[in-house]
């Protein structure tokens, strides 16, 4: 399903509405392991898959919970493209929690639902809340509140 697309003005109609639900996302060793060298952090319960079936709680490698994170850019796309600004950010995070983990194999999807929005100087300030689920699972993998800025 492609993006619900909206005008930088018209984005506050959409406050406190969920926007939209992404598709699955099957999280690979290949990304964690790409996650993992381009943040130096290799720590083995991510990159070594024997020692984590052996030694891990989970009995399998799992995601880094940033890399989880890291992928809200990615799934806020599926879901909604402001049109007319000339640049958007990432202002930063207000809220972030890793209740469940994600291992390495997962399909995982977030629901993304647009909380605020709020003129700043120059633009608007949205914060977006993502519930990244995994299939089959009642807890999310992570759920955060990333704050964007939209600059006209």
């Amino acid at each position: 399903m492609p993006p619900q697309i909206i005008s930088v003005q018209e984005v506050s109609r959409l406050e406190g509405q969920e926007v939209g639900i992404t598709t699955w996302h099957r999280v690979t060793q290949e990304e964690v392991n790409a996650f993992a060298h381009a943040t130096h952090d290799a720590y083995w319960i991510h990159t070594d898959p024997e020692r984590a079936r052996k030694e891990s709680p989970f009995g399998t490698a799992v995601a880094h919970g940033f890399f989880t994170l890291s992928l809200t850019a990615y799934f806020l796309q599926q879901v909604l493209a402001v049109e007319g600004a000339k640049i958007a950010i990432n202002y930063g995070v207000n809220r972030v929690r890793f209740p469940a983990p994600c291992p390495v194999g997962s399909q995982i999807r977030a629901r993304v639902t647009l909380t605020k929005v709020e003129e700043v100087p120059g633009g608007i300030q949205c914060t977006v809340s993502f519930t990244i689920e995994r299939n089959g699972e009642l807890k999310p993998v992570c759920v955060a509140e990333k704050i964007l800025r939209y600059y006209l």
